[in-house]
């Protein structure tokens, strides 16, 4: 079940009704992982988790090495299902705390951004999944749900106006100053104006790298 009016939900309701949908399946929390925009390559901050309580566990898989751009460096598919209890996991890293709130199958999905950063979406059931046609159902699932959780996501984040990113939009589609100005019906140093803006608050000091961060927050 998805929230009929999308446009006024939040992050966590979006999580929450999709988790309700998938209960019959076994999933009682999802992790959201997404590229530290100011920190180093391999940096990833926990987007979102639910349910909440979480949280701990959620940062102790942020902080691995498991997945990340390593995992983007091989030639790993941007899909994963496994038992996170077997074999054993060693005690204090991210696996054992997630077994110790009572979850021991995950289905990992991986969204691409440019400059070799992603999203991941962590899926997390009490028991192990069945076999690959589980684990396949579970992924077209958060395929499905992604680009409600896309849009969720770019509100919970941004810091960026509507007219500052619609000219940031603008700029990635290829359009010049001018062309997005005669666009969205303005003066040509107004969408300058909203475009410096933005690199101010994505604290960068050129266009190209503030459509690039923009895309790392979500926001694009």
């Amino acid at each position: 079940m998805i929230p009929a009016n999308f446009d006024s939900a939040d992050l966590d309701t979006v999580l929450s009704d999709w988790l309700r949908a998938l209960h019959e399946q076994a999933v009682l929390a999802v992790v959201i992982l997404g590229p530290n925009p100011f920190g180093a390559r391999d940096e990833r901050d926990v987007v979102a988790v639910h349910p909440p309580g979480l949280g701990v566990a959620a940062r102790a898989l942020a902080a691995s090495s498991d997945y990340g751009s390593g995992w983007r460096d091989t030639d790993a598919p941007l899909v994963a299902w496994q038992s996170i209890a077997r074999p054993e996991p060693v005690p204090g890293d991210w696996r054992s705390q997630w077994v110790a709130h009572g979850f021991h199958g995950l289905v990992r999905v991986e969204f691409p951004l440019p400059a070799d950063r992603a999203f991941e979406c962590f899926l997390f059931s009490p028991r192990e999944l069945a076999g690959r046609a589980e684990a396949a159902a579970l992924v077209w699932s958060t395929m499905s749900v992604w680009p409600l959780v896309r849009r969720a996501l770019a509100t919970a984040r941004s810091t960026l106006s509507p007219r500052e990113r619609e000219c940031l939009v603008l700029a990635f589609q290829g359009l010049t100053a001018r062309e997005s100005a005669g666009r969205l019906q303005c003066a040509e140093r107004t969408v300058n104006f909203h475009l410096a803006n933005a690199m101010g608050k994505l604290k960068v000091d050129s266009k190209l790298a503030a459509i690039q961060r923009a895309c790392w927050l979500g926001v694009m």
